[in-house]
């Protein structure tokens, strides 16, 4: 069997960059959401926000090491699959990466400790302050994160010689053309996340009765979140739409469908790409829509596939659906954010079941738009690494084998399968446990918890006494 080590490397990188992107996603948004509950219970004394703080720092102690987990191993990839890009990119990416252990790693480090263990041993002020530089921290490294992403999408400030980049801007490298945009884009995508996921685990709550004043108190406070910023992403999406088709026509292409440049562009509903020849099968489309949208003009030209060779098209099945169910998942969660508006009305935002059933669905909606906009992002920049002057091909290690790619990528998914499934099974049980389980724990000190999932102060064995709250009366 021929194995191709450039197409595994991908398909490596891709399993292992999909999978560590749903964690920090979301841990981004609920640290915020987590220092919003802490200043509210600091201000009030109002012991709902307290549980609250509590059960959901619990929920971001479990996540946050599944993300730990899953993403220490993303860099040395670099060094084993793409030695050459590693090589080439050092004078730009090792300084960034570091500046993001710098300033981002080490403070979460330092005052993740207060937030998940420091409670009732640190004054008060303290573990809010805690709260606060751990949601800052993970915004800081989204910042340096997405500054080196952004530059391998729209490269500024660098001059290639002898093989190597040189950086003659820093301001320009890191403040690269669709770096703005991107960072805003996923900063508001972590909200969305983290609003949808708690909103969708407190209709899980109230349904059930379950600490219904506390539950009720989460929901309004992400329907009113979302109510805002799930259409701000959508206006921040039409931006990043807008830049990328300047610096990216050939994305832009892929995901429109577009293969002959032309005016008059439809917006495609539906449609079957068909690469080899360079065409579409069953088109569905609104008349001059996509013009419209991307051009601003009715009538407006947009560059088509065909402007460059079939070997330097993106795969354009991939982007195209990938495109769409990103945008179905964003119409989506405008929807359900105005019909909680509408909900308001009585107090029924709370109490109509089918509404709240379809916050429960709606957890995985975030979830999908982050992965199906990573896939537009990443793979209709191929076959580019570094857009417009390194490809992929020319990235790859030149020694790795298929066979090295191809058992690298079966121990990834193994190994990664075995912490998703233990990850996953434990917080469920954290959130079976529930708010009731958010009461102050008698540790014993001779125990103190030394990694982030003890934080969860929840028993990892099946049939622990205590922890069904099918048995605690009236739930």
């Amino acid at each position: 069997m021929d194995l191709d080590p450039l197409l595994l490397s991908r398909i490596q990188f891709a399993f292992v960059v999909s999978f560590h992107a749903i964690f920090p996603v979301f841990t981004i948004g609920l640290a915020s959401f987590i220092a919003v509950l802490e200043g509210l219970a600091f201000k009030t004394r109002n012991p709902v926000w307290l549980k609250l703080s509590t059960f959901w720092t619990k929920v971001f102690a479990v996540v946050f090491g599944m993300g730990v987990v899953s993403g220490i191993v993303m860099s040395f990839q670099f060094g084993t699959n793409w030695s050459n890009f590693a090589q080439a990119s050092a004078n730009f990416l090792g300084p960034i990466l570091s500046y993001e252990v710098i300033t981002a790693f080490f403070l979460e480090a330092a005052f993740l400790g207060v937030l998940l263990f420091g409670r009732d041993k640190v004054p008060p002020g303290a573990h809010l302050a805690s709260a606060i530089l751990v949601a800052t921290g993970t915004f800081i490294s989204s910042f340096w994160i997405l500054a080196a992403n952004s530059w391998m999408q729209t490269p500024a400030g660098v001059e290639l010689r002898d093989g190597m980049f040189h950086v003659i801007s820093w301001s320009d490298a890191i403040f690269n053309p669709s770096f703005p945009f991107r960072f805003l884009h996923m900063a508001l995508a972590s909200f969305l996340t983290g609003s949808f996921v708690v909103a969708g685990v407190s209709a899980w709550y109230l349904l059930r009765g379950r600490e219904v004043e506390a539950n009720k108190k989460a929901l309004s406070m992400c329907l009113w979140l979302l109510l805002f910023i799930a259409p701000a992403q959508a206006v921040v999406g039409d931006f990043h739409g807008l830049s990328t088709l300047e610096h990216q026509p050939m994305k832009v292409a892929a995901m429109e469908g577009h293969w002959e440049t032309s005016g008059d562009v439809p917006l495609l509903l539906f449609a079957i790409p068909d690469q080899e020849n360079q065409t579409n099968h069953l088109e569905i489309g609104i008349p001059n829509l996509a013009s419209l949208i991307l051009t601003h003009d009715w009538h407006g030209e947009l560059k088509g596939l065909n402007e460059v060779a079939p070997e330097e098209q993106p795969p354009v099945a991939i982007v195209f659906w990938s495109f769409r169910i990103m945008v179905g998942m964003g119409m989506l969660m405008i929807l359900f954010a105005v019909t909680g508006l509408v909900l308001r009305a009585g107090d029924r935002f709370w109490r109509t079941g089918w509404y709240l059933q379809g916050l429960r669905a709606m957890s995985i909606a975030p979830f999908l738009a982050v992965l199906t906009g990573w896939f537009v992002t990443e793979v209709g920049r191929a076959p580019w690494l570094v857009y417009g002057i390194m490809t992929q091909a020319e990235s790859v290690t030149p020694s790795l084998t298929g066979a090295m790619a191809l058992f690298t990528l079966i121990g990834y998914i193994v190994v990664y399968a075995m912490v998703f499934t233990a990850g996953v099974y434990y917080l469920m049980r954290v959130l079976y446990v529930g708010l009731e389980g958010a009461e102050d724990e008698d540790i014993d000190e001779s125990d103190r918890p030394a990694r982030p999932l003890s934080a969860a102060h929840v028993p990892f064995e099946i049939g622990e006494a205590g922890t069904n709250p099918a048995n605690q009366g009236g739930h």
